[in-house]
């Protein structure tokens, strides 16, 4: 089976050193990307580990397409304990770092320890050099780009960093790549933060050897992306918030409402009127990204896409796109989950009945980043402070809620329940068949098996790393064969041992069918989601049994 080559490299900031690993076989059983980054977290992270503590580690990882030249390559990996939601947590992020990544002829970067000054980390196919910036303390991250190019000429293609945020623990910061890029959900920023890292570079020139695909399977995905007139790439997620209020939800007023009056004026029209150019991934032809820029104001941002709008807009109740874009843009800066930051300002306005008060939404922001006053409170995220707010606790497993809603999309509701990730749509995706009526919108009965199929196939996207917007478009069964050389069901079997290695480390954190609710009711829920522990073998307590994963994993 197709899987990335080279190795890992261990830089323990605490002793300031670096260890390079042969991982041929881990890399063999779980392609590259998310897949191996759990592997080895499961094996190497302590199971009582603090998120926020030296025995925590964090990975960043390739997968083999990142060395093709074909379109919805242009992503990488990241996994750690997650401060949010206290279980491994993966998340990608686009842009252009992946190739500047793997020149250095590592497919997985570890970081261990804990520095007692703040670090710039640099890795090059030549080594690891470790440079102390206790000038660089609360730099925004354009600002340590900016930095990083002057001493090394080095570009927002080449980092990894984190903003005030992430050094103030945030438990819903992000690592930033291409200054507006972001590893987002789950405070994997804050693991930066906790180990006194503001950055890490890469750069090289020696990309391990692989072998590519057929070209043929290659060029055909480039070319069917190239000239697809599909309307995301004109106003990316964005033409959803039409759709979904229209016709399905879009979550308002902090949950309370399931349509925003003001949805027009915050819509995928409203963004693709702003935007001024267009904008990719690396190698990537379909070009889906959003510059955008207000000419009244000079505001620029990246985005803001879906869930941003959601979070910031309907959610908040702003209907207001430059106000969303100006939110966006603070927690691109910041370092910052735009998506946990919006929820979590709308929990506040909503427990001090101020929603719509655009001033103090930016002013929270900047408070929350920086830990000041009621900002030090709401940057542990909602699910520890709902009781403080008096209100409602929408999460699962410490993670808010995506704008795709599981009560109108019951599919996705029970993906948010069971998911290791909690209420992250892009764990499962279930919400694509639901919306477009593949299968029934409503009920959660026989859905398991579905489920079990999606959480699967993106666990293996995740690995490969490929982008969302290729599955389904043009990346379906046949692709996905071609490009791995193994029967699709071959290929799912990998994501199976991924989920199932997520979930027997958060089983060893004491987590169990307790974990796996909503907060509402849907139908059939209870005997859907025995039934999915039924198909993935776990047992009833929703526990993966020790022989499941005893092939592929270092178990107690």
């Amino acid at each position: 089976m197709l899987h990335a080559n080279g190795s890992l490299l261990t830089v323990d900031v605490g002793d300031r050193t670096a260890e390079t690993t042969n991982i041929d076989d881990e890399l063999s059983e779980f392609i590259g990307g998310r897949g191996v980054s759990t592997k080895l977290a499961h094996d190497r992270i302590p199971f009582d580990a603090d998120p926020l503590g030296p025995e925590n580690r964090v990975y960043l990882a390739s997968g083999p397409l990142q060395q093709s030249s074909m379109s919805f390559t242009g992503r990488m990996n990241m996994t750690g304990l997650s401060p949010l939601t206290d279980g491994l947590l993966s998340s990608n992020a686009g842009g252009y770092l992946s190739r500047n990544f793997i020149g250095t002829g590592h497919s997985v970067v570890e970081v261990a320890g804990e520095s007692e000054e703040l670090l710039a980390v640099h890795v090059t196919d030549e080594g690891v050099e470790f440079e102390e910036v206790p000038e660089l303390e609360g730099a925004t991250v354009p600002e340590v780009t900016e930095e990083m190019n002057e001493r090394y000429g080095l570009e927002s293609e080449n980092l990894v960093s984190i903003g005030p945020a992430g050094e103030n623990e945030v438990r819903f910061a992000a690592a930033m790549t291409y200054d507006e890029r972001a590893f987002g959900r789950g405070g994997l920023g804050a693991i930066l933060g906790s180990k006194n890292v503001k950055c890490l570079t890469f750069e090289g020139d020696s990309a391990p050897d692989i072998e590519l695909p057929n070209e043929d399977v290659q060029m055909d995905v480039h070319r069917q992306a190239a000239t697809s007139d599909d309307i995301f790439r004109r106003q990316g997620t964005t033409h959803l918030v039409q759709i979904l209020n229209d016709n399905f939800s879009l979550p308002t007023r902090y949950f309370s409402e399931m349509s925003f009056e003001h949805a027009e004026k915050i819509n995928g029209d409203r963004v693709e009127e702003k935007k001024y150019k267009k904008a990719a991934c690396s190698v990537c032809a379909f070009a889906c990204k959003l510059p955008t820029r207000d000419e009244a104001t000079g505001l620029e941002t990246e985005g803001p896409e879906f869930e941003t709008v959601m979070a910031f807009g309907s959610n908040s109740e702003v209907g207001d796109i430059v106000e969303i874009m100006k939110s966006n843009q603070l927690c691109d800066d910041l370092g910052m989950d735009s998506i946990s930051c919006g929820n979590t300002i709308a929990a506040y306005l909503a427990s001090e009945d101020e929603f719509g008060n655009v001033e103090l939404i930016h002013e929270l922001i900047e408070k929350i980043a920086h830990r000041e006053g009621v900002g030090d409170t709401l940057a542990e995220g909602i699910d520890r402070i709902h009781e403080d707010l008096g209100v409602e606790n929408w999460t699962v497993k410490g993670m808010d809620f995506a704008a795709h809603d599981g009560r109108v999309v019951h599919g996705q509701g029970l993906s948010y329940a069971v998911a290791n990730r909690g209420g992250d749509h892009m764990y499962s995706t279930m919400m694509i068949p639901e919306y477009n009526d593949v299968i029934p919108a409503e009920g959660t009965a026989g859905k398991a098996d579905f489920l079990i199929d999606h959480e699967n196939r993106n666990a293996v996207r995740d690995s490969a790393v490929l982008c969302q917007f290729g599955l389904g478009r043009v990346i379906e069964e046949d692709v996905f064969e071609a490009l791995f050389d193994e029967p699709y069901e071959d290929i799912l079997a990998v994501g199976d041992r991924v989920v199932n290695l997520e979930r027997h480390f958060s089983n060893q954190r004491g987590r169990d069918a307790s974990d796996d609710y909503l907060p509402y009711d849907l139908p059939d829920l209870e005997s859907s989601i025995q039934e999915y522990y039924e198909h993935r073998g776990w047992t009833d307590d929703g526990i993966v049994p020790g022989d499941l994963v005893a092939d592929f994993a270092q178990a107690d």
